[in-house]
């Protein structure tokens, strides 16, 4: 008995943050906030509201590994040669808007208070910098990070992680009389730098053998031990030497882009980022001092639109002076206006250093919370004043349409179907919604017809009701699951064949009985593996077999995932060469292959 009671402190707040996040953060984005603002919502119940933790600052500091583990997956995505790419974005943009932003929100801080030059200078780059954690998610959320506005917003965060170690050190020089201003030093900087090249130096000549060689052991546990082992590591190193942690995370990241085991070592850290990512928004909540923010209200009211708006202003001039288009601005302007998580590392220790009251800190915090927690009604808000190139249309004409094929979608995936199908003496009526493609088809001398596969006027007009097969070969996996949704309510005794966009997606669309499914790339790449293998000298035979084998596993995988989950059945794919066994008995002996295999899909 004595140790149930003991255990029971131990679990409290774990089960509490499990139990808010599992209720909040489904909740959340079923009514379409997102799961950002559920974690925030959970943390504020938790803590502030009903005050069963109270201790949300420590757990803060643990959940920040969430954005270092987030910024080491986003590294393992950028090669040197890529981020190097990047240059111009990064200490272009990023310098500038930091600079900018800066200065003007410290402008309007010695306007509207009545606080110092130092204390405004502080409170204005500290309100420069964005929230990594939120842009970042948001971004994985709408499959946006390497869109060409995602690259952006991602290079302008970049800068703003280096940023933040210089202006904790211009801290010291800042506070009153400049105490602590010794703290800058040669000896500090050059520390800086060193640890920057050493952390290249051991990622490029030791990171890569250390994996190799627990990789041979086979023992999965070591694996994952290692990876967070680097992570946390090289996160430490840069803390100790001054900078962000989620830097050197990054850094150790880019380093291992272009490992073999990239892919395994992304596998092995993403549960680790997603649970303390929710419990890094969770805490945010937690910390939130609700007293500070009632005694304030009205100044917060009022600061929150000024930050959110003039960031907004200044972000989208920016990005319209290095090239982006309308679009691209108006969403990195809606993405990046809120306040940063790393600046609450810079209230504090102004707070500490004297510069400004810690009830100004306590103000500077809510106000930098409310701006994350009102992200995505920005991002809305910019969805909204993106301009739509208004669509060309052509009448719908469905005159002598109808057959027992009928496709939906006509782009180059569609063009190869009807191929096949046109060959084997089968009549297909094409529909698609884009003007051009339907003229271009037309002058080939195709039987296609303009209109929208998701209307349902559209598919009666066509005769759905009369055919037997409907081929949905559009681009997207959202244009795909809105025809799909469609046919199933309405048309339940048509066979659907579906061109289906990645696994999650083939595993959705089964969940829904689609009679047949395919990703678009897997029949092609099993095609282009096995001519590759066919090059470095394999027979005909064996590659043959191989595919066939890589085949069969990967409907295993996706047969053990539709039961257990996406991260399931990972035994299945090959992380490493093999030496492969025939499956059938052989005519002829095997060949070594002794380049990696890549996982499908």
């Amino acid at each position: 008995m004595a140790v149930e009671a003991a255990a029971a402190p131990l679990y409290y707040e774990p089960l509490l943050l499990l139990g808010g996040a599992v209720i909040a953060a489904p909740l959340f984005a079923r009514i379409g906030l997102g799961t950002i603002l559920g974690y925030l919502a959970a943390g504020i119940a938790i803590g502030p509201v009903l005050l069963l933790i109270s201790d949300g600052e420590e757990l803060l500091h643990v959940a920040e590994l969430g954005v270092v583990l987030l910024l080491f997956i986003i590294g393992l995505e950028l090669k040197p040669a890529r981020l190097w790419a990047m240059r111009r974005s990064i200490f272009g943009m990023g310098l500038i808007q930091v600079t900018v932003t800066g200065v003007v929100l410290a402008m309007i801080t010695l306007l509207l208070t009545d606080l110092s030059y130092g204390a405004a200078f502080v409170v204005g780059f500290g309100l420069a910098l964005s929230s990594t954690a939120f842009s970042v998610q948001t971004l994985e959320s709408q499959g946006a990070l390497n869109s060409r506005y995602g690259q952006t917003s991602f290079s302008i965060l970049l800068f703003q992680d280096l940023a933040i170690a210089p202006l904790l050190a211009l801290v010291p020089l800042l506070s009153p009389g400049g105490e602590g201003a010794e703290a800058i030093s040669l000896e500090r900087f050059a520390l800086a730098i060193a640890s920057v090249i050493a952390l290249i130096v051991a990622g490029r000549y030791l990171l890569n053998p250390l994996f190799r060689v627990i990789a041979n052991t086979g023992a999965k546990e070591v694996m994952i031990a290692a990876a967070l082992l680097v992570v946390l590591g090289s996160a430490t190193v840069m803390q100790m030497a001054g900078l962000s942690m989620a830097l050197g995370a990054f850094i150790a990241g880019v380093l291992l882009a272009e490992s073999s085991f990239r892919h395994e070592l992304e596998a092995d850290i993403e549960p680790f980022r997603g649970i303390l990512l929710g419990l890094f928004f969770m805490a945010i909540g937690l910390s939130l001092d609700l007293r500070i923010v009632l005694e304030n209200w009205l100044a917060i009211l009022i600061a929150v639109p000024i930050l959110m708006l003039v960031k907004a202003v200044i972000l989208y001039g920016i990005s319209r002076v290095f090239g982006c288009e309308h679009n691209g601005a108006v969403r990195v302007a809606a993405l990046l206006p809120q306040g940063g998580e790393f600046g609450f590392v810079l209230f504090t220790a102004a707070a500490s250093a004297f510069i400004f009251p810690q009830s100004t800190a306590s103000l500077l915090i809510a106000i930098v919370t409310v701006s994350m927690a009102l992200t995505p009604l920005s991002v809305r808000l910019g969805e909204m004043l993106i301009r739509t190139e208004p669509a060309e249309e052509m009448d719908e004409d469905f005159e002598g349409a109808g057959a027992d094929v009928m496709m939906i979608g006509f782009s180059r995936f569609g063009q190869m179907v009807s191929q096949v199908l046109l060959s084997g003496g089968t009549e297909v009526t094409i529909i698609d919604h884009s003007a051009d493609r339907v003229r271009a088809a037309e002058r080939f001398g195709f039987r296609i017809y303009f209109g929208d596969g998701r209307r349902m006027e559209v598919l009666e007009a066509a005769g759905i009701r009369n055919t037997k097969i409907v081929a949905v070969c559009t681009n997207g996996a959202t244009a795909t699951d809105q025809i799909v949704n469609l046919i199933r309510d309405e048309y339940p005794h048509v066979r659907l064949y579906v061109r289906s966009y990645d696994r999650a997606h083939t595993l959705s669309l089964r969940d829904r009985d689609v009679e047949y499914e395919i990703r678009e790339t897997v029949e092609s790449a099993l095609i282009f593996g096995g001519r590759t293998l066919q090059a470095l000298g394999t027979s005909e035979e064996i590659a043959s077999e191989i595919v066939e084998d890589v085949r069969r596993r990967d409907e295993e995988r996706l047969a053990i995932q539709s039961v257990e989950g996406i991260y399931a059945g990972n035994d299945k794919m090959r992380v490493r060469p093999v030496t492969p066994e025939p499956l059938i008995k052989p005519k002829r002996e095997s060949q070594r292959i002794d380049q990696d295999e890549e996982p499908v899909g």
